[in-house]
């Protein structure tokens, strides 16, 4: 069995600002992508937490990242703000794009925001309960480089698209979800592969077309897209909407930084914010009310809400400390130590 290490949530805080310190990452952009590899790690989302770390560093190290560059914040229209992220994290991007997409959604009732340029890793629930905390209702979409097959084809054409939806909730933790339109998110193969796990059946196919529950015939061949044609045409729309709309590439146009440079590992965001204070009015707590039954009903049957576990691994981390492999600790203390 894998030797596992416990951190508490400052401890683990303090590795992530070791590492990207270390190895270029100015300040801002240091504690943009701590904040965000911290949250996952806390809410047990492993595929999106320290893990990611070891990525950021090895595309900076392949000039695929800026990690000093400063994000352009445009006022593109009533209602839509632009961040140009200079081929920088989208993390810093986004958080400095957002309290303008706040103040135009409760000001016009609905907004969007387009990062532009971006390197692109996070989770996007994340960004969505920055909305909900706000009291905003929010949907996120991103494409990323080509590494699902659409329905009924043979090779990489989407990226694993995802797309959250946060909906707030008085005195409760918002109801959310994020999910990729494929089977599953890479960063799932790529831990499986770390473990020397097989895949369930149903998750790829490798480079000749064929199922395969190898992680690494997987990593060289595609993902499938969930339900069939139905997340095919999902993922199509998310390509359309956070690339062509926004003035940026297509999943397939983009690739992940490879050691000569040559990598293009940006591409852009679209973020939607809807103000229920603008929508409702004086209103606003009865209808809020009103969605609360839905709420009630799925769980009155025995079902979860999307994020349940979520929260509940929140609760842990806060009292007992995050867990990661005895691995990957020595990984990123190694990246964590000077040369």
């Amino acid at each position: 069995m894998a030797q596992e290490i416990t951190l508490s949530l400052a401890d683990a805080e303090a590795l992530s600002h070791r590492v990207l310190s270390n190895n270029g990452f100015n300040q801002a952009h240091a504690e943009a992508i701590t904040r965000s590899v911290l949250a996952a790690q806390r809410d047990e989302c492993h595929s999106h937490g320290l893990y990611r770390l070891i990525g950021c560093v090895q595309t900076a190290r392949y000039r695929g990242l800026d990690p000093d560059a400063e994000p352009q914040v445009i006022d593109q229209a009533p209602s839509v703000v632009k961040v140009d992220a200079r081929r920088g994290s989208s993390l810093l991007a986004f958080e400095r794009g957002l309290p303008h997409l706040v103040e135009k959604a409760s000001r016009s009732g609905m907004a969007a925001l387009a990062i532009n340029n971006g390197f692109h890793f996070s989770a996007l629930w994340q960004e969505v309960e920055a909305l909900s905390e706000q009291g905003l209702a929010g949907i996120a979409m991103t494409p990323s480089h080509a590494y699902v097959a659409p329905a009924g084809g043979r090779s990489p054409l989407f990226g694993t698209n995802p797309f959250a939806f946060s909906w707030p909730r008085p005195g409760k933790t918002p109801y959310t979800f994020d999910f990729a339109t494929s089977v599953v998110a890479r960063g799932e193969i790529e831990l499986h592969q770390r473990a020397g796990k097989a895949l369930p059946a149903g998750w790829a196919i490798d480079r000749e077309g064929n199922p395969t529950t190898d992680p690494q015939a997987a990593l060289d061949g595609a993902l499938l897209p969930f339900g069939g044609y139905k997340g095919s045409a999902l993922s199509t729309m998310i390509e359309l909407l956070a690339g062509p709309l926004i003035g940026d590439l297509l999943g397939h146009e983009t690739q992940a930084a490879t050691p000569d440079g040559k990598g293009q590992p940006h591409h852009g965001e679209l973020i939607l914010a809807f103000s229920l204070e603008a929508f409702l009015g004086s209103d606003k707590a009865r209808h809020q009310q009103h969605a609360e039954t839905l709420f009630e009903a799925i769980l009155d049957q025995g079902a979860r809400l999307p994020s349940q576990r979520r929260f509940e691994a929140r609760e842990r981390s806060r009292a007992h400390g995050v867990i990661i492999s005895q691995t990957l600790y020595d990984e990123l203390t190694a990246l964590a130590s000077p040369a």
